[in-house]
């Protein structure tokens, strides 16, 4: 063997162990990973509540029947359901072969949406911007520059809110979402650089067809949540595209024709139907009102925000900003409130303006540190008054943090009830809850689609009937016989009926089960 491969032989054996080239996670994926692990924790630890309960029952129904599922939480047909997506379709199909419940299901979905949620915000933010520190300092903001009040809503991500909205479908649209921006905005960005390769390449008609499938499915996902998707992803069109001849346009037109026709070929409802729908409005109406509170926080980006419009007034943070007030303001005077429901990402250009001007490097200049102390003082504001309770632990707990809200579980009731029978509820807790074990109520806590309005309040005025205290036994068996109701469970402040049968009873909240109908 020669004296030079010999020597090539030993350099190599230097390099691989004193000089070769280790991988090093980067501070996103060293973040990432551990904001994942406590988050996943905290999901777990706390009862799911409040809308857990309607996607577990969408689970249920898809898990019995996936293709002709029935109402979420009434023994009614389901046909036009908005809650029979493409993700519930998914979930309902895994409970089917796997045997699990729809509670299960939910809390097994919740560690999936944030790898879709963290992942697609590293990814958006590296489009915006190189500097590395960028997308942890805007994990940071997201989740903790809201306010100084709770803002419990499905499509907010403070630490709070997400210990209970991680397994809803709201969580992995927006994940999606940010994925549909990442990838919008690098070819919005890179395409007057380079030339057209072919319907395969980056560049070609084949990729930007595949943008509008992404488009679509966040639209058919979680509806409300695409409103933004597509605001967010016009105004990185109009922000970065520079080219504007008939192939660029040809191609925007593409992604934004196949995300329209990807959804309307969806079989198990409208969901264009869904734009005239007020049946919501009202309910709402409380996201406007609770707004100074809740958002207070995320304004202490607007001068990062600001910076960034005085540099190009077609930075595409600024125009989604702008873009996402115009849209919450028209739901504030129109009366459709629901568009309030995109707050949530309306505070995102705000939140992340701020974190990628704070991730610039050092030295900073006197203005900078202005806003890295405001920052970070409204920051540790909103942990302490708000999101420190979803991941301190009570032990550890040194002052007595506010907690995710802590529901009953109704495992006790639903073990002796038969899938599909009818319950009559009177608790505020059990008739958001129950159905997601399989059961059905008289009358549906929310508003469906696939179930007229004026239906469901008829029904909601005949369970109030069935419940008054000076009902009769022969109105309560009227209301028996309507809707084919086999069950009670009534807090432990009604009195039962005489003609039932008490089953069962909780030790924690008193409330009990009775059996009725034959």
């Amino acid at each position: 063997m020669s004296a030079g491969v010999l020597a090539r032989q030993a350099v190599r054996g230097a390099t691989a162990l004193r000089g070769g080239r280790f991988w090093r996670p980067t501070p996103f994926q060293a973040a990432g990973l551990l904001f994942f692990l406590v988050m996943t924790l905290a999901y777990w630890q706390v009862p799911l509540c409040c809308d857990a309960g309607q996607h577990a029952a969408v689970v249920e129904r898809l898990k019995a029947d996936p293709l002709r599922p029935r109402h979420p939480m009434a023994d009614l047909p389901g046909a036009g359901s908005a809650y029979y997506s493409p993700y519930a379709v998914a979930e309902g199909l895994f409970a089917r072969f796997t045997g699990l419940g729809g509670w299960e299901v939910v809390r097994l979905a919740g560690p999936l949406n944030l790898v879709v949620l963290l992942t697609g915000l590293n990814r958006f933010v590296r489009v915006l911007t190189p500097r590395p520190w960028a997308p942890v300092l805007a994990l940071g903001a997201m989740t903790l520059l809201w306010g100084t009040e709770r803002a419990w809503w499905s499509g907010y991500l403070g630490l709070m809110s997400m210990t209970g909205n991680l397994g809803y479908p709201s969580a992995c649209a927006i994940g999606l979402t940010f994925w549909a921006w990442a990838l919008t905005g690098a070819r919005a960005r890179d395409a007057h650089r380079v030339r057209y390769v072919g319907p395969s390449g980056l560049h070609g008609f084949g990729g930007y067809a595949g943008l509008g499938v992404l488009y679509g499915l966040v639209l058919l996902v979680h509806p409300i949540t695409s409103v933004a998707t597509a605001l967010g992803g016009a105004a990185l069109v109009a922000g970065w595209q520079r080219g504007r001849g008939a192939a660029v346009l040809g191609r925007w037109a593409l992604t934004g024709a196949v995300a329209l026709l990807s959804a309307a070929c969806w079989p198990y409802f409208d969901v264009f139907a869904l734009a005239g729908d007020d049946s919501v409005d009202g309910m709402h109406r409380v996201l406007y009102l609770d707004l100074p509170g809740e958002f207070w926080l995320a304004l202490l980006g607007l001068p990062a925000l600001w910076l960034r419009g005085r540099r190009s007034a077609r930075d595409p943070l600024v125009l989604m900003f702008a873009l996402d007030c115009a849209v919450v303001a028209y739901g504030w005077f129109s009366g459709h409130y629901t568009y309030g429901r995109i707050l949530g990402l309306t505070l995102v250009p705000l939140q992340f303006a701020a974190a990628i001007e704070l991730a610039a490097p050092r030295p900073w200049g006197w203005w900078r540190r202005l806003l890295g102390t405001a920052v970070a003082a409204g920051a540790l504001l909103g942990f302490l008054t708000v999101q420190a309770g979803a991941v301190v632990p009570r032990p550890l707990d040194p002052v007595g943090f506010a907690q995710p809200p802590d529901w009953p579980a109704y495992d006790w009731a639903a073990r002796h009830i038969g899938p599909g029978e009818v319950v009559i509820t009177d608790g505020y807790h059990a008739v958001h809850a129950l159905a997601g074990y399989g059961p059905n109520l008289a009358a549906p806590a929310w508003p469906d689609p696939s179930l007229d309005e004026r239906e469901r309040r008829r029904r909601v005025a005949d369970v109030k009937a069935y419940l008054a205290p000076g009902s009769t036994r022969a109105v309560r068996a009227a209301v028996v016989r309507r809707y084919h109701v086999r069950w009670l469970l009534l807090t432990r402040w009604h009195p039962v009926p005489e003609e039932a049968v008490v089953v069962a009873w909780s030790e924690r909240t008193g409330e009990v089960l009775a059996r009725v109908g034959g």
